[in-house]
């Protein structure tokens, strides 16, 4: 049996040889350069020494190196010192022990082999660790040894069982979705989240969101065949919402019905639509006595408003109205009124884009609670959390909170698949936690709807407002300043104001004439029009790296992305973004998280 513990403990004194009596059995000896002992025994005194007879089943040390020996040897409850230098005693006398220690009180371990670092212990992710309370009081970790009584054993303090990326989460999750862990990379639009970046995340077994919203639809249609010639796993896209437009948001679910994506991300929702209540119940059937509802839709909110009506059933004037277009049958709005619309509720708190800026703690409970109260037995809800999450301890942190499965953003928007310029990312890595900054989204413009981007190198949130500021103050083109107008010519347009209404008013006539017949009825919606088109542009400039506009880059950003920048180590490949691919990501995180997982439950 292994003293390799007692034998730990008494190495401090440095001696050349430690050799250990137990009360029955042969003695075990070990050694070493020695050169210490003198000078450790007048530092150390003889409290570990003696400590090590608190093992009942020691009964002898001794220490020796360069002439110099020591030994403690039971004598009943006492036990006698002995120090001799050079066969000279120096001392010779009874001294009291410590308690000995309780062999039939808690779990004893007798480890096999020197402790393991705590942090190398953690990062073994597929070992167990046990935590015992040496005989000098230190908390030491092993991996390999026996359970139970016996000589060198120890108390335990602790024990952690294996637990990896795929321990992580809701089990459940990951065999609806089909996935190995419960991670997903979220959707950018305008094809941030690439072809490429969602074949990754499919084809090493996760999820990632197409960023379709933003897009032209023969985009879109090209994209949605690329992916589902490569992806090899699950995969899905965005459903954007579009207020302006309600007919593009139909026109991309029948894309995504063209195309057989079976899960969506439906994203700045306010309520629920025609479009994601279609695509939700398209193909709905009965087999086998059970319901099939085989689209599944992601919400991601941060409204508990909006959540209530993903978690329940479309409402029925919704459904008759599918009927009548002929989308459902009878039979099937029978089923339909049983089916929540969510199967996935993605609470979003501060996150790059559209965001409300709400805090992770309070949202995600929110949530939880909200599901728990309102989804069937028969049609469990996952939630996940997203917004704020760059770094192992905050992904563990919402794992820790309930969360089902996490979703990351802009943390990917810096790696090798991402559809932005290298100029983007590399704006993204030198981000800190503090850059972002709120400016008007350019496609809720008129209702002073805000997206966070990245501030630093940037000036597009305060252009961007400047803006807004003259479309709620003036109103009409024609009526602004003439200085106002020069700067904004100057400035932030670049050319003359009456150049960008004719190319937007061209634009519009070829997607939507009516935006166009409204805007010359209504001097405020030219004047939207016209502001758009450079809001529009911004996220267009950044993702094509334009060196000329670099100052009105719009970089749809969170906080999360500095916060994995400062993370990082100095030494790692990731810390340069040329290295940073979104499976490597993924990996370093949700390894960092279940190491976070580990270190919780583990004693120091």
């Amino acid at each position: 049996m292994s003293l390799a513990a007692h034998f730990d403990a008494l190495a401090a004194y440095g001696a050349m040889a430690v050799r250990i009596r137990p009360a029955g059995g042969d003695p075990e000896d070990f050694m070493s350069d020695g050169g210490g002992l003198q000078e450790a025994f007048e530092t150390l005194g003889r409290g570990p020494l003696l400590a090590v007879l608190g093992d009942p089943a020691v009964a002898e040390v001794m220490l020796a190196d360069d002439g110099l020996e020591v030994s403690v040897t039971r004598a009943g409850s006492r036990a006698r010192l002995a120090v001799r230098w050079s066969d000279v005693a120096i001392v010779d006398e009874e001294v009291d022990l410590p308690p000995l220690a309780a062999t039939d009180t808690g779990p004893q371990f007798r480890p096999a082999g020197p402790p393991v670092p705590r942090e190398a212990a953690i990062a073994a992710l597929d070992r167990p660790i046990v935590a015992v309370r040496d005989v000098d009081g230190t908390v030491r970790y092993h991996h390999d040894g026996v359970h139970g009584p016996g000589i060198g054993q120890l108390p335990v303090v602790g024990l952690v069982d294996p637990l990896g990326p795929e321990d992580l989460g809701s089990a459940a999750f990951r065999q609806t979705v089909g996935v190995k862990w419960a991670y997903v990379a979220g959707a950018m639009a305008g094809g941030i989240a690439s072809v490429d970046l969602v074949v990754a995340m499919s084809n090493a077994g996760l999820i990632g969101f197409f960023g379709a919203g933003g897009l032209p639809l023969p985009a879109v249609d090209a994209a949605l065949a690329d992916i589902a010639s490569r992806a090899t796993g699950a995969w899905g896209a965005n459903l954007l919402h579009n207020p302006n437009e309600p007919a593009v948001e139909e026109a991309t679910v029948d894309l995504f019905l063209k195309h057989g994506v079976r899960t969506i991300s439906a994203s700045a929702y306010m309520g629920l639509t025609n479009a994601v209540v279609r695509y939700r119940l398209h193909g709905i059937r009965r087999e086998n006595g059970r319901i099939v509802c085989p689209n599944r839709v992601f919400a991601k909110i941060s409204r508990t408003e909006v959540a209530s009506r993903f978690l329940q059933p479309a409402p029925d004037a919704m459904l008759q109205q599918l009927v009548a277009q002929g989308e459902l049958t009878a039979e099937q709005l029978e089923l339909a009124r049983q089916v929540p619309i969510a199967t996935a509720l993605t609470a979003e708190a501060d996150s790059g884009g559209h965001t409300d800026h709400r805090a992770l703690p309070v949202i995600l409970p929110q949530m939880l609670a909200l599901r728990d109260a309102l989804a069937r037995p028969d049609w469990p809800v996952f939630v996940g959390a997203a917004g704020g999450l760059g770094t192992p301890t905050s992904i563990w942190g919402a794992f820790a909170m309930g969360a089902d499965y996490v979703l990351t953003g802009s943390v990917n928007q810096a790696t090798r698949e991402a559809g932005t310029s290298e100029e983007v990312k590399r704006m993204l890595g030198e981000a800190g936690s503090a850059d972002v900054a709120s400016g008007p989204a350019p496609d809720m413009f008129e209702i002073g709807a805000k997206v966070q981007v990245l501030s630093r190198g940037s000036m597009y949130a305060q252009r961007a407002q400047r803006l807004y500021d003259l479309y709620k103050s003036v109103g009409d083109l024609d009526a602004l300043p003439e200085a106002e107008r020069s700067r904004l010519e100057k400035q932030i347009f670049q050319r003359p104001l009456d150049e960008v209404w004719e190319e937007t008013r061209a634009y519009w006539e070829q997607r939507d004439p009516q935006q166009v017949k409204k805007a010359l009825e209504r001097p405020n919606h030219r004047m939207a029009l016209t502001f758009r088109w450079y809001l529009g542009m911004t996220s267009r400039w950044a993702r094509m790296g334009d060196p000329a506009r670099k100052r009105d880059y719009q970089i749809w950003c969170g906080p999360s992305m500095g916060a994995f920048n400062e993370w990082i180590p100095d030494d790692h490949p990731m810390e340069y973004v040329v290295n940073r691919t979104v499976v490597g990501v993924a990996e370093l995180l949700m390894r960092g998280a279940a190491e976070k997982a580990r270190a919780a439950r583990l004693p120091r």
